[in-house]
């Protein structure tokens, strides 16, 4: 990317923490978000006193204005980069979330966020960690090791593995607040992903449902005869596409999308779509909607 695009992100929840940053915190202090009036007794700072509080308050005690503090949380991206990530007609689903992690770094660092990198495929994929951190080219350096990493070779992981390798990668994760970015095309099934997803409480978890255009949409009408390929065993087949086949492969993509956004929203976490390319206005857009 020649253009690293910001986007902005709002949660709906309250953060611990005393580091300032952009995000709502549970401390009180010298922010700028009024919580209460207290006694000038209980919190002893004149600085603060509200003149007009005071006098409307009739007991003739001195008030002062209390506030909340904006507080910087972690952010961290958890990237499938098993092989099926590694397909796109255009570009490889995994550029795609290199295009999405670059921004996201350049946002956590204007935030005043600490940002960083998990990844999995079969197994944890420890040569891929970036920990969290503040720092101008963490963002950068994320999206340089997604668009320098290749498929690992051999025999291609099962449904099972690829979620005990997300199992493994986010173990370091449990019990932490913050946000967490969770990109994958999610070929799984649905009813064991689900049993896996409570494991990030209580962090702010948004789903980056990444699909290429080739996956959703079938082969143009003019072709009869198509080869296709199975990103993670590598099998090939041909299929002759008649046009109620087209329809079964648009039925399916649609009912696959109904049911990982029932999934994810059963779960508070509603997902966002990478559909070929990062847009970050519709990120910003989507932040905005679910913390309205």
């Amino acid at each position: 990317m020649d253009r690293v695009d910001e986007f902005h992100y709002q949660l709906p929840r309250r953060f611990g923490g005393w580091r300032p940053g952009a995000q709502r915190g549970l401390s009180q202090g010298s922010g700028q978000e009024f919580a209460a009036h207290r006694r000038l007794f209980d919190h002893p700072d004149p600085r603060r006193i509200d003149l007009r509080a005071s006098v409307r308050d009739g007991r003739g005690d001195w008030l002062v204005r209390i506030h909340r503090l904006r507080v910087a949380i972690p952010v961290h991206v958890v990237v499938d980069v098993s092989a099926s990530m590694h397909f796109g007609a255009e570009r490889r689903k995994l550029d795609v979330v290199a295009d999405l992690v670059e921004a996201l770094g350049y946002s956590a660092f204007r935030a005043g966020d600490t940002v960083g990198l998990l990844a999995f495929d079969q197994r944890e994929r420890e040569d891929l960690f970036v920990p969290a951190r503040h720092s101008r080219g963490n963002g950068s350096l994320m999206a340089k090791i997604l668009r320098e990493c290749r498929a690992t070779p051999g025999a291609a992981p099962s449904d099972d593995s690829a979620l005990a390798g997300l199992r493994r990668a986010t173990e370091r994760l449990v019990g932490r607040g913050g946000l967490v970015f969770l990109a994958s095309d999610f070929h799984w099934p649905v009813a064991a992903l689900g049993e896996l997803l409570p494991q990030f409480a209580p962090a702010c978890v948004v789903p980056l449902v990444v699909w290429d255009p080739a996956e959703t949409e079938p082969p143009d009408a003019r072709a009869a005869l198509v080869a296709l390929s199975d990103a993670e065993t590598g099998s090939r087949r041909s299929l002759w596409m008649r046009d109620s086949l087209r329809t079964r492969w648009r039925h399916a993509v649609a009912a696959r999308r109904a049911e990982l956004t029932e999934l994810f929203n059963a779960h508070g976490m509603p997902p966002f779509h990478l559909h070929g390319r990062f847009d970050a206005e519709a990120l910003t857009r989507y932040f905005m909607e679910t913390t309205a």
